[in-house]
């Protein structure tokens, strides 16, 4: 079995930083939000979704995005800790799963910073994330080019992850996926975006797979 797993919510909690850097670009450009805007519903889709609908127009969105990476480069992807039983959930893997890999919206260079940062490269094959000019972002389009790069078959491939983002995009290969729950998804967003199977924490992955 060749695991993807996603990585903000799901293998580490990014709140922190995610949503400091959020109210840093919006500070900068001078765009006040309503109180009653749940910013962390923001974690997990794509940036550029996220600032078109917080600012309303692409341009402000792109300017938003750069403030953003600007601030996220240099504290924001630490301001970050690995969810309790990873480690432990990714040890049981790494011997018995034919290749575990991120698949991640996260700009790659980023995600391999935050991946070798807590000392989690040992278990991953390789880090998939999305591009600086968007591409790849969208977790249809991620799944469909880690499938070629790694020439391998939907059925033998299980995505992990906690956004219906990521139940959406393994659907539409026919990947089999494994929502988690203790990240920023309900049960109802990912039941409904067809997951498989739901784990309320990291030890109960193993059992899912291969028992």
């Amino acid at each position: 079995m060749h695991i993807l797993f996603d990585l903000d919510g799901t293998l580490t909690d990014p709140k922190e930083g995610i949503l400091a850097c959020i109210h840093f670009a919006l500070s900068k450009l001078g765009i006040k939000i309503g109180k009653d805007v749940n910013l962390e519903s923001y974690i997990g889709p794509p940036l550029q979704d996220t600032f078109k609908e917080l600012c309303g127009n692409e341009q402000l969105a792109q300017n938003a995005v750069s403030l953003y990476r600007q601030r996220f480069s240099t504290l924001g992807l630490f301001e970050n800790q690995v969810y309790d039983g990873i480690p432990e959930c990714l040890n049981q893997l790494v011997d018995k799963a034919d290749s575990i890999h991120v698949a991640t919206s996260k700009p790659t260079v980023y995600s391999e910073r935050i991946i070798e940062h807590f000392a989690l490269s040992q278990y991953f094959n390789v880090i998939y994330g999305s591009n600086f000019d968007g591409s790849l972002a969208d977790k249809t389009d991620l799944l469909g080019h880690i499938l070629k790069s790694e020439d391998i078959l939907p059925q033998d491939t299980l995505m992990i992850g906690d956004r219906s983002y990521d139940m959406i995009g393994a659907r539409n290969h026919g990947i089999k996926a494994i929502g988690v729950l203790w990240g920023y998804g309900t049960e109802e967003e990912l039941n409904n975006a067809g997951a498989n199977a739901l784990c309320n924490h990291p030890s109960e992955i193993y059992a899912q797979i291969f028992t």
